[in-house]
């Protein structure tokens, strides 16, 4: 009994130390307290009567009965007689709700944190400037994917302890300060995807422990500094898509734990330094898109550990004399535009590990080998070679197929059948195929975009795509297809071009499901019927473009409903009626838009889309479809349509082209007209349209294409600095009462006594001196960026379409 005694004695001492211990390892109040005022602003505007099965992602475990280091996101070490909060797990909490940067303030109080990921939470303002220098034993910050801007508080770049640092895809601005030279710790700095400008600092080679840098994304210029050399232990070095230049430092090969280097997309110049081929363990070399040149090295190839090698887009040169044998496993080889000739290098045979293979823009001849079509790639791009004769039916068979680009070559004869479900992106265009159009292409479930333009294709059935399917892009303009108008196209379609062949009847009902279509071509066919209802329903339209088809009726006010459109080109058709005045309600023909055509987004890999041809300035031009978000036109030339111009056409401020020719217009022109700020080219041609030439013409500052001949005009022609530019009098011809200096015909009023010299003055400075200080700086700002942008750029040639269409 005594024992027994003695052990339920010991027993309960052990219990009384536990409960003891349990007490002297409870986190500290101020810091319960700190997390529990971030869950409550966090969940603040969340909890409603409604919301029984709310999701805190862990927040739940949250609460005032509960040691906060047993809480679900904290991690805490055991200091002295309590536990103390070291890191924070927030990542992707409420990404869908996003909180201003005020709401970290809670956290600042918790002094002892070493780790805090705030990342993909959607927070935005700026970085707050002061709370961060509370956290001196912070090793490990993750912001990125967040909305955060403004510059970046220097009181990040005096936290001592700092190992990893990433503030990627945001929106921060301004320069990278030498001050981050002070983080001697730092392993991995990552800056992707913001507005980062100016050069980077010499000082960034004072981060001798650096492993991991990435800045891509942001719009960095300078050079490459020369202490980048220094950082000895780094092993990723990301600086894509930047604004460098000069040449790549010579030293670079002193980086011998390198095992990825992206220099893409910049301006560099120069040839590929020598001293790359020190680096040992390098696996990605990425140099593409830059002005590199001299001739591609071969040692390259003898780099044991490459598997990654992108030199496209250059000015490097391939040595078509040399034959190689590669000491490397390439998984990814471009070679675009690098002066490639002859046949697709057989050495590439042996590279049985290759995914991905780009060598377009080349001067590659021959067929297409048997061997690549066997070798099961996953990408496959040879655009813009000279490449003949049929395509190999194995190649269709590859089970790992993903794209396939073999644009503008020499192609002919049909297609094989499609045996394979892995393609998701075809483009065949301005080839020579001919015959039917697979149906086997319906049956590729991951297919999103189909580009077979301009070739001979033929036939009246085209494959039907089910409704599930993933489908976004199709292009089968400039071909010979013929029929009703495809419609089983699934209901995923963004894209679709018919134009130029010879469908014809009336346009399918079922095509008002595309309830994404934002693009729809259909130009010169032998569309009939009445202007389709339901085109009205696809409010996502930016494109609508059915000139030079047989569509009959009038135009209904409904089409205003299309609040996204910026293309309406209906030329060339059987209209009849008035012009609605709901036109002028065409929101994206007055706004620029808050979010850019998805079509642009959706590709990246280095393949043009087909243009969109439309009727620019009198001759056709074609605009890229990456870029149509910066042109607005209203063409409803050759049509019969009557009535007068509304007014309401002048709140079109976006509108760059508008085109009424060759109709049965009366009436003024509008005074509203003078308001269409962005107008660049307008035609009223050929219509009975009477009285004077509003004088708010004067207004247009960067009209440079005008056409109001066959009219029955009158009166004095306005005059403004860019109006006197405009002096063809093929402009204004058949117009037998108008006058003025544009055409050498003195009007009456000129002849008559010189107003007093107040008055004149008083005139003087309205007609000529507002507008002289605006038009030179509109003018010349915008012909700067038209540029620079390649705007007026006609299309080449060899993306102009081959075979002579109807008009």
């Amino acid at each position: 009994m005594a024992n027994l005694s003695l052990l339920s004695g010991s027993y309960f001492m052990f219990f009384i130390l536990c409960l003891s211990l349990r007490g002297s390892l409870s986190c500290l109040h101020d810091q319960r307290e700190a997390l529990l005022d971030l869950k409550d602003l966090l969940v603040r505007d969340m909890v409603t009567d409604n919301s029984t099965d709310l999701f805190l992602g862990g927040l739940e475990t949250w609460n005032s009965s509960s040691e906060c280091c047993q809480w679900i996101l904290v991690q805490c070490n055991s200091r002295s007689s309590s536990q103390e909060v070291t890191g924070l797990n927030l990542s992707s909490l409420f990404p869908l709700r996003g909180k201003a940067s005020t709401v970290l303030e809670s956290v600042f109080r918790i002094k002892t944190l070493m780790s805090l990921d705030i990342s993909y939470n959607s927070l935005h303002g700026e970085i707050p400037r002061i709370g961060f220098g509370n956290l001196t034993e912070l090793a490990h910050l993750d912001m990125r994917g967040n909305s955060f801007n403004g510059s970046i508080p220097p009181r990040l770049f005096r936290l001592r302890n700092l190992e990893f640092l990433d503030l990627s895809v945001n929106m921060i601005e301004g320069s990278l300060p030498g001050d981050v030279g002070g983080l001697k710790k730092l392993k991995q700095l990552s800056l992707d995807a913001n507005i980062i400008r100016g050069e980077i600092p010499e000082e960034i080679g004072n981060l001798i422990e650096l492993r991991k840098l990435t800045l891509p994304g942001n719009q960095i210029s300078g050079r490459i500094p020369l202490s980048i050399s220094q950082l000895r232990k780094l092993e990723v070095l990301q600086l894509q898509n930047n604004s460098l230049s000069e040449e790549i430092p010579s030293d670079i090969g002193n980086l011998v734990n390198m095992t990825t280097l992206d220099l893409s997309k910049n301006n560099l110049s120069g040839e590929i330094p020598s001293s790359i081929q020190k680096l040992g363990k390098l696996e990605t070399l990425q140099l593409e898109n830059n002005k590199l040149s001299g001739e591609i090295p071969t040692w390259l190839f003898d780099l044991k550990e490459m598997k990654k090698l992108h030199l496209g887009g250059n000015r490097l040169a391939w040595n078509n004399d040399i034959t190689i044998t590669p000491k490397c496993t390439l998984s990814s080889l471009s070679l675009r535009s690098c002066s490639v000739s002859g046949q697709i290098p057989r050495w590439l045979s042996n590279q049985t590990d290759l995914i991905f293979l780009d060598l377009s823009e080349n001067q590659i001849e021959g067929d297409f080998p048997q061997w690549l079509a066997e070798q099961n790639l996953g990408t496959i791009i040879l655009s813009d070679n000279k490449l003949a004769g049929s395509l190999p039916p194995q190649l269709f068979q590859s089970r790992n197929l993903s794209v396939l680009a073999l644009s503008r070559n020499n192609f002919s004869g049909e297609l094989p059948e499609i045996n394979t479900t892995s393609i998701m992106v075809l483009m065949l265009s301005e080839n020579n195929f001919s015959g039917p159009v697979p149906k086997s292409l319906s049956n590729i479930y991951r297919l999103l975009l189909l580009d077979l333009s301009t070739n001979s294709f033929s036939g009246s059935e085209f494959p039907a795509f089910g409704e599930d399917g993933l489908i976004a892009y199709v292009d089968i303009s400039s071909n010979k297809l013929s029929g009703k108008v495809p419609a089983a196209l699934g209901l995923n379609l963004m894209m679709l071009s018919l134009s130029q062949n010879d469908f014809s009847g009336s346009l399918p009902q079922n095509l008002s499901n595309l309830s994404q279509l934002e693009h729809l071509d259909l130009h010169d066919n032998n569309i009939t019927g009445e202007f389709p209802a339901f085109l009205y329903q696809l409010s996502s339209l930016q494109v609508l473009n059915l000139r030079n088809n047989s569509i009959e009726g009038s135009i209904s006010d409904d089409l205003s409903n299309l609040s996204s459109l910026r293309i309406l080109d209906l030329s060339n058709n059987n209209l009849i009626g008035d012009i609605p005045p709901s036109l002028g309600n065409l929101t994206g023909m007055i706004d620029t838009p808050d979010v850019p055509s998805t079509l642009s987004e959706i590709f990246s890999f280095q393949v043009e889309i087909h243009d969109l041809i439309v009727n620019w300035k009198n001759s056709k031009r074609g605009l890229s479809n990456r870029n149509l978000d910066i042109y607005t036109f209203l063409d409803l030339s050759k049509n019969q349509l009557s009535g007068e111009v509304p007014p309401s056409l002048g709140s079109l401020k976006r509108l760059k082209l508008l085109n009424l020719s060759y109709n049965e217009l009366s009436g003024n022109i509008p005074m509203s007209f003078g308001d269409l700020e962005s107008l660049e080219a307008l035609d009223l041609s050929d219509n009975k349209l009477d009285g004077e030439i509003p004088g708010t013409f004067a207004k247009l500052q960067e009209l440079n294409t005008l056409d109001l001949s066959n009219n029955k005009l009158a009166g004095k022609i306005p005059e403004s600095p860019q109006l006197d530019t405009l002096i063809d009098p093929d402009i204004y011809a058949n117009n037998s009462g108008l006058c003025g200096v544009q055409i050498d015909a003195p009007c009456e009023e000129d002849s008559q006594p010189p107003e007093s010299p107040e008055e004149e003055k008083k005139e003087t400075w309205f007609s000529w001196e507002a507008a002289g200080i605006g038009y030179p700086v509109g003018f010349l700002s915008s012909t700067a960026l038209m540029s620079a942008i390649g705007y007026f750029t006609v299309t080449p040639l060899h993306h102009r379409r081959r075979h002579a269409r109807r008009r």
